[in-house]
């Protein structure tokens, strides 16, 4: 199989300035997303706040995400690529900065809102830019958008227990800055997009969804995201530790998921074909997330750090089939895709700290091990639906299905994809 890292025009490393200034704001933006996980137990005391209303930060950032996902096409195919990036940038800029000036949980809750709005519309558009702009395909660019999405996961939670062991201000104010740098790469660097032929509108997302292929990924991604986030913002309730260690162990995380999802899950797909490994990998990820919970505190911490691997192969396969099972454009897949999973994503913070209220603190790893298991099954029993030609390839020449891709036009408005 092709080494994706080879340095040679259709290697990952050699790429346009923009792919670069454009996967580095996008590592940022994924930091986000693990930031706060070292210090919501320093935000609960310093705000004097319970665990549950410290989780809603993940639930008012991850519902907005979803909806937005709905107006991401619709704005980036009247304003362009760039300017969506870019107003991206600057509402997780004001946001993130807003974040860190909270005086109640009220406050904090809103503001990752904002921010929520802000990083739908650059996330999303990122990964059109980055399939767009990047040498070497398809395949090379979504694998170098999950080593970015990686990297941030990893360093999320690292630059929070750097910061947020001063103050747990402190990460928000570093994220609005490193933002912000961002914001001036994606202005030096990245010339505007070529707009697609004809404007999205706010309904083609889910018009997307019809597709049974799009829609079977969405809904086991769904399951799957209910589980991952389970993982993300209710553990560290669960490990109890200083945010030090705790960013120490979602580090290693971060640093599994993403050695797996930019280096093992490309040759498992090569080996097995992609549905296979989103198969296993779900139900591995459900039995450590089952031990997790009845294991001591060592166990849980081992557990954690190796979900990530689980997850990092998840990710990459659930992009792959996002982007590739369905004839819709990729950014219009990818909204309707996103704005369903994105629903679990909010739910599972809110809903593990109740179910631990109502029941005890192993049943909510319970019911994650459960939805990894429904997640699985669906691949299962839709599995027909997720072999159809237009299937992405795992590594450089067939599709899941052993089908040659098939030429696309550039209905996208980003490139051309041909063989």
């Amino acid at each position: 199989m092709d080494d994706p890292f080879d340095v040679g025009a259709g290697g990952i490393l050699r790429q346009p300035r923009a792919v670069w200034a454009t996967a580095g704001a996008s590592v940022v933006a994924f930091m986000g997303i693990g930031l706060v996980d070292p210090i919501l137990p320093s935000i609960a005391q310093g705000l004097d706040a319970t665990a549950g209303q410290v989780s809603l930060l993940f639930t008012s950032y991850f519902l907005i995400t979803a909806v937005a996902m709905l107006i991401t096409g619709f704005v980036s195919s009247r304003i362009g690529g760039r300017r969506t990036l870019l107003l991206g940038l600057a509402l997780v800029v004001v946001f993130a900065g807003l974040a860190g000036t909270s005086d109640s949980v009220a406050q904090l809750v809103g503001f990752r809102a904002g921010w929520g709005l802000g990083n739908a519309l650059f996330v999303s558009t990122a990964l059109a830019v980055v399939v767009g702009a990047a040498a070497g395909g398809s395949a090379a660019a979504i694998l170098l958008y999950e080593s970015a999405l990686g990297l941030g996961m990893a360093c999320g939670p690292l630059l929070g227990a750097l910061l947020g062991n001063q103050s747990w201000r402190y990460p928000f104010f570093g994220t609005a800055f490193l933002m912000a740098v961002g914001f001036l790469c994606i202005t030096a660097f990245l010339k505007e997009q070529p707009k697609p032929a004809r404007k999205t509108s706010l309904l083609d997302p889910l018009r997307a969804l019809g597709h049974g292929g799009l829609a079977t990924a969405a809904a086991s991604a769904f399951f799957y995201n209910y589980t991952f986030f389970t993982v993300l913002a209710f553990t560290p309730f669960v490990l109890d530790m200083t945010p030090y260690r705790s960013g120490a162990v979602f580090f290693a995380w971060g640093v599994l998921l993403a050695v797996f999802s930019v280096l093992v899950a490309p040759r498992l797909q090569e080996r097995l074909g992609s549905l296979k490994v989103l198969g296993g990998s779900l139900l591995l990820l459900a039995a450590d997330v089952l031990v997790l919970g009845y294991g001591s505190h060592t166990t849980a911490v081992v557990c954690t750090i190796l979900s990530g691997a689980f997850i990092g192969v998840n990710n990459t396969v659930y992009t792959e089939l996002a982007l590739g099972v369905s004839d819709a454009p990729r950014p219009v897949a990818s909204a309707g895709y996103n704005f369903v999973r994105w629903f679990a994503a909010a739910a599972a913070p809110y809903f593990a700290p109740k179910i631990e209220e109502w029941s005890g603190i192993r049943v909510p790893f319970v019911v994650a091990a459960v939805t990894a298991v429904l997640g699985a099954v669906v691949v299962g029993v839709r599995r027909k639906a997720l072999t159809l030609p237009h299937s992405p390839l795992p590594s450089g020449g067939a599709s899941p299905a052993g089908v040659p891709e098939p030429r696309r036009a550039a209905e996208d408005g980003v490139t051309v994809y041909a063989d």
